[in-house]
């Protein structure tokens, strides 16, 4: 791994100590307290602690930023320029249920921009670590998206959503419109792991409705710092605080926009 800022050491420090904790009642997941917070979205004992953890570290370092966390919300901070953006457990509903695809992600954001990003992958122990400027990395290795210019050698993953949600519809007119097109579509559950994916050259696009800030802030730098591009779906002008997500790398960007267009 590159050397990174003060700040983006505090950010690993604080990863890793959640991560910690989380490995630990991963490992006994049936025993965990769960309570529903709305329809297949769940939130455990494990995701309130890690988030505690996080903040605990990364308030004592920075005491005057700003905060924005999924469990814990929003606070001001006396600062005004900067902010974490924290997501302590994404891929919940896979932990809960004993699979090791889930991640802790922090991302801090300077005047609306985000200039530090750490994705972390316990269960396979990836580090995914980004600054502006500085590149994508993940543990000691460079991240450059894939070179794949061919619809038909690509795997693309989304989020489908669950339920009845408002999304669902087209999410699924879009999945029948590229699925001919492409190698595979997988959805795993984790936007923030399904972005380091694209960073890492795994995946060759992404594309998600309806998420959180805390879900993409971090990924979304990771596929810019590897050579990547990330922009909004539809109308929405800002992809992260709108939750309208579409990445890839530069061969496919346009393309893979307009197969998502024309599924209306």
């Amino acid at each position: 791994m590159a050397t990174g800022s003060a700040n983006l050491n505090v950010m690993i420090k604080a990863a890793r100590k959640a991560a910690r904790g989380l490995v630990r009642d991963f490992g006994e997941v049936e025993n965990l307290q769960v309570s529903m917070k709305g329809a297949g979205d769940f939130v455990s004992r494990a995701d309130i602690k890690a988030e505690a953890t996080i903040k605990e570290t990364l308030m004592e370092a920075r005491p005057a930023y700003s905060w924005l966390a999924e469990e814990g919300g929003a606070e001001k901070g006396a600062d005004g320029m900067h902010r974490w953006i924290v997501d302590p457990l994404d891929g919940t509903t896979n932990f809960l249920h004993g699979l090791p695809h889930w991640a802790v992600s922090i991302a801090l954001e300077r005047k609306g921009e985000i200039i530090a990003a750490v994705v972390y992958d316990p269960a396979k122990d990836e580090m995914f670590t980004a600054e502006k400027g500085s590149g994508a990395w993940m543990n000691d290795r460079r991240l450059r998206v894939s070179g794949r210019r061919e619809f038909i050698e690509m795997i693309f993953a989304t989020g489908v959503p669950f339920a009845n949600s408002l999304n669902l519809p087209q999410t699924l007119k879009e999945l029948a419109h590229l699925m001919p097109r492409c190698a595979g579509v997988r959805r795993w559950g984790a936007a923030a792991l399904d972005l380091a994916y694209v960073a890492a050259g795994r995946y060759d696009g992404f594309w998600e409705r309806g998420i959180q800030p805390w879900d993409v802030a971090a990924g979304a730098l990771l596929v810019k710092e590897a050579g990547g591009l990330v922009g909004p779906l539809d109308d929405a002008v800002d992809p992260i605080g709108q939750g309208c997500v579409i990445a890839a790398n530069a061969e496919v960007f346009e393309r893979f926009g307009e197969v998502l267009a024309s599924a209306k």
